[in-house]
């Protein structure tokens, strides 16, 4: 009981915090403006993204989350900032939209928390567009082996209290062994961001 009620009523205001630093507002702000067409936001979450859509660019846009609590803070912030959003309350590993309909997908700081990544990238190349992209930005395992050993030591425990976040994940091994290829890819430590949780890879990928 103790859980549901921390998974329901504290941990949406702790992730919704933990992602709206300014380091990582910085880093949204240079993936999500890119996102063209049909889009499929893949963890939208409380909807931090929202504000750096380029509304003239963008014909529709699907917010997936499995967070119903979540959801309902995104649909107030696409409210304010005028943008309509298709919300679908489910995981990532089985997407309800028909195959090849989606122009660009949008991932940012969610591979870390889906429990089964390559089965969710096989969904997300279902339902792209041959010619369609992976816009993505997310945190990972860092290239320091002793920052590197902490974040594997660090990682059970932080899973259990950040919803499932790993910190260890090879993000870019990830996304290249599930069918992508990654056209561009730039990493680095956040600034102001402790290292642990702080090395991000973002850029974009395609259907190899």
């Amino acid at each position: 009981m103790i859980k549901k009620a921390y998974e329901k009523f504290v941990l949406p205001k702790i992730l919704d915090v933990c992602c709206s630093t300014k380091p990582i507002a910085y880093q949204r702000n240079k993936i999500v403006p890119n996102a063209n067409g049909t889009v499929l936001e893949i963890g939208i979450g409380s909807g931090l993204n929202i504000p750096y859509y380029q509304k003239s660019k963008i014909n529709k846009i699907y917010g997936l989350d499995p967070s119903q609590e979540l959801c309902e803070i995104a649909k107030k912030t696409a409210f304010k900032n005028e943008i309509e959003i298709d919300f679908l309350i489910d995981g990532a590993e089985e997407i309800k939209l028909p195959s090849q309909s989606i122009d660009t997908i949008l991932i940012t700081y969610t591979l870390c928390s889906i429990p089964n990544p390559e089965d969710a990238l096989k969904e997300i190349k279902r339902v792209m567009k041959h010619e369609g992209k992976i816009l993505f930005c997310e945190h990972g395992a860092a290239p320091d082996l002793n920052v590197h050993k902490w974040q594997n030591r660090i990682n059970p425990l932080w899973g259990k209290l950040f919803g499932g976040c790993n910190i260890n994940r090879d993000i870019p091994s990830i996304i290249l062994n599930s069918g992508f290829k990654v056209n561009k890819l730039e990493q680095m430590y956040l600034p102001s961001t402790p290292k642990i949780v702080g090395y991000n890879y973002w850029g974009n990928a395609s259907i190899q």
